[in-house]
């Protein structure tokens, strides 16, 4: 049977590549929806799997509450994509998944079944990029589904 809602994942990390793609993502979104069929945008963060230590946690600072500096770092991050599908009325599921960004964004795209992957060309990590390569570019070689790059 063919299926013309769609199901559409954004990777983001909150640099301006992540939410160009997001408001890219969002447009992509809001085109293929009809009244009848209704595409859903996949909003995903990766986090690494294990939480490493940050240099407050061997000085003599203040503990600060994790919990509430992620969940204002979360409403950040997300602040974009959240605003853009609400002025766009796109169906939005927000999600956090863990692992190494590559392979935590095509898990997620095979369990979801998702048809087009968003991703920026460049995020936050740029020295990672340059010790390990582009995560975009392993994503669009791996995917089996497509892919778009927003620069």
């Amino acid at each position: 049977m063919l299926n013309l809602s769609k199901k559409i994942l954004v990777a983001i990390d909150g640099s301006p590549a992540s939410d160009k793609a997001a408001e890219e993502a969002v447009r992509l979104a809001a085109a293929t929806s009809t009244q009848r069929f209704r595409s859903t945008l996949y909003a995903v963060i990766v986090l690494p799997s294990k939480e490493a230590p940050v240099l407050t946690d061997l000085s003599i600072a203040p503990a600060r509450n994790r919990k509430d500096d992620w969940e204002e770092r979360q409403r950040r991050i997300f602040y974009v994509v959240d605003k853009a599908a609400a002025d766009a009325n796109v169906h939005l599921r927000k999600e956090i998944v863990y692992g190494e960004v590559d392979d935590a964004l095509l898990k997620f795209t095979e369990q979801e079944e998702c048809d087009v992957i968003v991703i920026g060309s460049t995020g936050k990590g740029r020295v990672l990029r340059a010790l390990r390569g582009s995560i975009s570019s392993k994503v669009a070689l791996n995917a089996s589904c497509s892919v778009y790059i927003v620069r």
